[in-house]
């Protein structure tokens, strides 16, 4: 995509641009930065005064994405991948086999007779990455079930963009797997939140004292969880 330059309230922003047949020039801002749709035949001088007119809010929504903690992964044997907000990586034992070890982010990896592929690190990771997660939740859930005086109910796991957790009227719930690289205190808030669902299906004074009877600190907590994107 063709990459522009525009100077916002004194600072250069980089953002890219998509020329398509819209009839108006559409703004989007996320971890990738600032993205531009515009009709075919926009003038970049008519681009610049919309971004200049939206110049607080561009700027406010940026720095708003660079604040939160990315939990983008990077498949490499240099990487490393957070469990429960402490630092893992890929680790060779002295038979051969790959596995994951907690770092301390400074001692040596012993060398890889043969070295995977982006794709084989993937597949390695997210594997043991949803191992975790399903143990972990369901022995959350089981907690925070016991606390609320309800039967433990059926999760699944989800890869929602937007959403750590869920829960329909028929009582599933629905726990984002990006959720076990978070704090478990993190973790626990969320399933709290899904559970009180199955006492009250809404976000009311009754729901969050419910949330509140098992996770008192549910507002700070709450708001840590927005940092991270």
């Amino acid at each position: 995509m063709p990459t522009q330059t525009a100077t916002l309230n004194g600072q250069a922003i980089s953002y890219t641009l998509t020329r398509s047949r819209r009839k108006s020039i559409g703004l989007q801002i996320s971890q990738h930065g600032l993205r531009i749709s515009a009709p075919l035949h926009t003038p970049l001088s008519h681009i610049d005064r919309v971004l200049q007119q939206k110049a607080g809010w561009i700027m406010k929504k940026l720095a708003q994405w660079h604040e939160k903690k990315s939990l983008v992964l990077d498949w490499s044997l240099d990487s490393t991948y957070p469990l429960l907000g402490e630092p893992w990586r890929i680790a060779l034992k002295p038979t051969g086999e790959i596995v994951m070890a907690q770092s301390s982010g400074h001692e040596p990896l012993q060398p890889l007779v043969i070295e995977p592929t982006p794709r084989q690190i993937e597949i390695f990771v997210m594997n043991w990455y949803q191992q975790q997660a399903i143990d972990c939740f369901q022995q959350r859930i089981g907690i925070y079930a016991q606390q609320l005086a309800l039967p433990a109910p059926p999760f699944r796991l989800s890869q929602a963009k937007t959403r750590w957790g869920s829960c329909n009227s028929r009582g599933l719930v629905t726990l984002n797997w990006r959720l076990i690289q978070l704090p478990l205190h993190l973790i626990d808030y969320v399933v709290a939140h899904e559970l009180a669902h199955l006492i009250e299906m809404n976000h009311s004074k009754a729901f969050w004292a419910v949330v509140g009877r098992v996770c008192p600190e549910y507002r700070v907590v709450r708001k840590q969880l927005r940092s991270y994107g």
